[in-house]
């Protein structure tokens, strides 16, 4: 766990801090940088996102599902009313009206109703379990890309820190030049340097301009817009290898994975499917009520008593026997098939969730050794490059030896910042491939 800095625009550089205000719309420019947090961004992804959004729609979709499926086994009502004036070799006869209401509703295959609505109930489960991993995976990759960020920031207070010292060791060069204490091309090659590390600058800047849009593309922002990305004060690093059980780290994946329950509901709602496909070889039996009346524009009785008088009804019972079906066959074993691929998808998922955690512990346990060495490098740099000062000031030292100190030093600062940000990510890593990293965490 460290602490940590954020940045602004105008602590970038004078080329990156001119392109973010360039590029501003008057109204950010004078409002100033907008500050993002990590939760912020996670929270303007979620709502932004396309593969979320569509996630969403799709769970909607699968309420829809489950209704429209319940309501098969209602009736249906249906008002319907005829008027005929009827001719016959040019001669207009009698005109009538007839109007009735009726019911029907098939009573007999209840079983592909019911498995119906069992398999649009499971759809409906997957669709929800899609959404929840879609948004794990815009938290994670939220995470990273903000992460990528924060070390991009770092990175360039190393190499800015870098040119500063390489700038004091110039005038410090000149100084010894013109006391006679060294030769001029001592301060030739300084300079070089010097102009290498203002290079190192800018490139890094460089690096964290792509990593900042990057960023404002996962969040679907403004890109001409103006940000502040706020780094945490505190990053902990919540989960160690050596407090992990890699068998114990599969179980509990293949226990909360959203993907993982979304693939054995698919093989479900398949296996739904083929209840539904062997119920089409059984009779069908379907019962119609109606009730209606009659009117006959000829007779003399008035209209509201002739549909008193003309009221009937009608009770019809139908069965419908299946004998030769040339599709019956075929979506049968369609229905099967899709069990086997559903099932074959599971098990591909099962084989993926594993390698993914498995691989990840490994990372995890990496990037914690990578770390260790990273500090103790540092630590050693800098004391070699303290050495290595202390004997070029007195003429015991070469710049050659300091100048090669000075890189050690700045690469093994660049290396641990590195390893810093690799070792939080790589937490996160575990943590989504668990199943565990949730938006708000």
């Amino acid at each position: 766990m460290w602490k940590h800095r954020s940045m602004s625009a105008t602590a970038l550089g004078p080329a990156l801090a001119g392109w973010l205000v360039l590029g501003a719309s008057p109204a950010t420019a004078q409002e100033g940088p907008q500050t993002v947090t990590l939760g912020e961004a996670i929270e303007i992804a979620l709502e932004q996102n396309p593969t979320v959004q569509q996630a969403e729609n799709s769970a909607r979709l699968g309420t829809l599902g489950v209704r429209q499926q319940q309501r098969e086994l209602l009736p249906d009502l249906r008002l319907s009313t005829v008027g005929a004036t009827p001719y016959a070799s040019g001669i207009e006869r009698d005109a009538s009206v007839s109007a009735g209401l009726s019911t029907s509703v098939e009573i007999s295959n209840i079983y592909s109703t019911f498995a119906g609505i069992e398999q649009a109930q499971i759809d409906e489960q997957g669709g929800v379990q899609d959404l929840s991993r879609a948004r794990q995976s815009v938290t994670y990759n939220v995470n990273s890309d903000f992460l990528t960020v924060l070390e991009a920031q770092e990175q360039v207070l190393v190499q800015q820190e870098n040119l500063r010292s390489e700038q004091e060791l110039d005038s410090q060069i000149q100084a010894f030049v013109d006391a006679g204490r060294r030769p001029i091309s001592d301060l030739y090659q300084q300079q070089a340097l010097t102009a290498g590390a203002e290079l190192a600058v800018v490139q890094a800047e460089r690096g964290l301009l792509v990593a900042r849009m990057n960023l404002i593309q996962t969040l679907q922002l403004d890109p001409f817009g103006e940000y502040e990305f706020a780094a945490p004060e505190d990053m902990p690093v919540t989960m160690r290898a050596a407090d992990l059980d890699p068998e114990e780290l599969s179980a509990r994946a293949f226990a909360q994975r959203p993907d993982l329950a979304a693939a054995e509901l698919s093989v479900n709602s398949a296996q739904q499917g083929v209840r539904i496909a062997d119920s089409s070889r059984w009779p069908t039996l379907s019962l119609t009520v109606g009730y209606g009346a009659d009117f006959i524009s000829t007779n003399q009785v008035g209209f509201f008593d002739q549909l008193d008088q003309q009221r009937g009804g009608i009770l019809q019972l139908g069965v419908s026997v299946p004998l030769l079906d040339s599709t019956t066959g075929i979506t049968r074993e369609r229905a099967r098939l899709d069990v086997e691929n559903a099932q074959i998808g599971l098990e591909n998922t099962q084989q993926t969730v594993a390698t993914e955690v498995q691989t990840a512990y490994l990372d995890l346990a990496l990037a914690e050794q990578q770390l260790d060495v990273a500090e103790l490098q540092l630590r050693s740099a800098e004391l070699a490059l303290e050495t290595a000062q202390r004997r070029y000031d007195v003429g015991a030292g070469t710049l050659v030896e300091l100048t090669q100190a000075r890189a050690s030093q700045v690469g093994a600062a660049s290396a641990l910042v590195n390893a810093r940000y690799g070792l939080v990510l790589q937490n996160r890593l575990l943590q989504y491939h668990l199943g565990e990293l949730q938006p708000g965490t």
